[in-house]
């Protein structure tokens, strides 16, 4: 009995730093960004008027957040999808193809990732540089007919997508590799001698066992880029020009720090989380099949 009652206390002294920062850190702003969203307030008085859900009556018939939705939308959906699937296709490449250098490749691929993304969207903003930049000077573009990767609201939105997926290929596809890796030499020689091709050989023998790695970083990636978004979007655009870069974390800071809206910034967060969330959920149902074993 005494052995018991030493080893449940033993686990809860172990245990309760870490409860206690997750509450203090993680539930406790959760809930106070719930509760300041039914308040009108600006943040830089003690003042608080109570307006219960009118902040986000005023949120959905907002068209500059309904914009600043579908940018995130289009990110997550654009960005996600090439980002992981050309992960996918380098990391298969050189886990299974005989080229030199492969550790090269591994390296410069990864290397984006350890760069700050202030860094990533300084090297973007002189690439996009209308008159000086590598973009236009490769596209020969005469004096005055330059591309404004940054200034024009049609394509604007397209240099951020590119930014985001070369920052993040290189991760994905070195988690890839690792699992990979585990992947028996023997069921592709299988296949080899039943006439598989590698693309074959791909689908149905890789993705199948790696599929958990792929489902843990698919959600990952998603929460991410939201996240991600917004601090190149600050660094490159400011959600510029004319909010075409505005995304919902954006949008959100201007409103609560620039605006003095704090009150009704907080009503944008709690509409980022519960969107996270339930979105984090959808995949996981979508992408929830039966494991595969070796």
């Amino acid at each position: 009995m005494k052995k018991q009652k030493g080893r449940g206390l033993f686990v809860f002294l172990c245990a309760a730093p870490a409860v206690l920062l997750f509450l203090v850190f993680m539930v406790y702003p959760t809930v106070s960004v719930f509760r300041l969203s039914l308040y009108k307030w600006s943040g830089l008085n003690p003042n608080k008027e109570f307006v219960g859900l009118n902040n986000f009556k005023i949120l959905f018939a907002d068209m500059n957040f309904v914009r600043s939705f579908q940018n995130t939308i289009l990110l997550i959906v654009v960005v996600t999808i090439v980002t992981l699937g050309l992960a996918l296709v380098f990391a298969a490449i050189l886990t299974r193809e005989k080229i030199r250098g492969q550790n090269f490749f591994r390296v410069v691929f990864y290397i984006p990732n350890i760069l700050s993304i202030v860094i990533v969207a300084a090297i973007f903003s002189a690439i996009y540089d209308p008159k000086n930049g590598m973009l236009n000077s490769l596209l020969n573009r005469p004096a005055g007919e330059e591309i404004l990767w940054l200034g024009d609201q049609k394509i604007v939105i397209w240099s951020i997508v590119i930014a985001l997926i070369w920052q993040a290929i290189g991760y994905y596809m070195v988690m890839y590799m690792a699992s990979m890796a585990s992947i028996p030499l023997s069921l592709y020689e299988c296949a080899d001698l039943e006439g598989a091709s590698h693309v074959r050989q791909f689908f149905s023998i890789t993705i199948p066992l790696i599929w958990s790695n792929i489902r843990t970083t698919l959600t990952f990636f998603i929460i991410s880029t939201i996240n991600l978004s917004f601090l190149l979007v600050n660094a490159m655009t400011g959600g510029g020009p004319d909010g075409a870069t505005e995304v919902f974390l954006s949008y959100m800071y201007k409103q609560a720090y620039t605006n003095s809206s704090f009150g009704y910034g907080m009503a944008i967060g709690v509409v980022v989380f519960t969107f996270s969330f339930a979105l984090s959920a959808v995949v996981n149902a979508i992408t929830r099949r039966e494991t595969v074993e070796l």
